[in-house]
């Protein structure tokens, strides 16, 4: 017992590492290696000082879906974990933490849509005259796509978990 609730707290702190990360960091689009766009900037290396040089990127509908969808599954983890820690103290023997798996599987819906809108809409998004075929996706999309199994099989764990001692 001891080791599984060990477990789903590492597991839930490593995910919302990572959906931090992938919120955060500048790496959801790949042109060259001079060049990156994320949720909110687009990015370019001046060589001559060695430099990142940021501007916001252009807003589209769809990228504020995605925007609004991150932030909200980092809020929802987050809320998960604080109330999981409540319930480790207040529920009494015996309760099942319902609340808090459903908070963790609804933070990995959300991050689940916002990848596919990415996916699918990243035309309408990145909005560049360039090639898309020229780009790649970045690890931060990567990341966001690993967070999506790992949040549903932790808010199941949840669900199904109950406290003991």
């Amino acid at each position: 017992m001891v080791f599984l609730l060990i477990f789903m707290t590492v597991l839930h702190l490593v995910t919302l590492a990572m959906l931090l990360i992938a919120t955060l960091e500048k790496s959801w689009w790949i042109w060259d290696d001079l060049e990156i766009t994320d949720l909110w900037y687009n990015c370019f290396h001046d060589n001559a000082t060695k430099t990142w040089m940021c501007a916001a990127t252009n807003e589209s509908d769809w990228l504020q879906s995605v925007q609004a969808l991150m932030v909200l599954s980092v809020v929802f983890s987050s809320i998960s974990f604080l109330v999981f820690l409540g319930q480790l103290v207040t529920m009494s023997r015996g309760g099942l933490f319902y609340f808090t798996g459903l908070c963790q599987a609804f933070a990995g819906f959300t991050v689940f849509a916002a990848c596919l809108i990415f996916n699918f809409h990243r035309k309408e998004i990145l909005s560049e005259s360039r090639d898309l075929s020229k780009g790649r996706f970045g690890y931060c999309f990567i990341l966001a796509w690993l967070c999506v199994p790992l949040l549903l099989v932790s808010g199941v764990l949840y669900a199904y978990q109950r406290k003991k001692q």
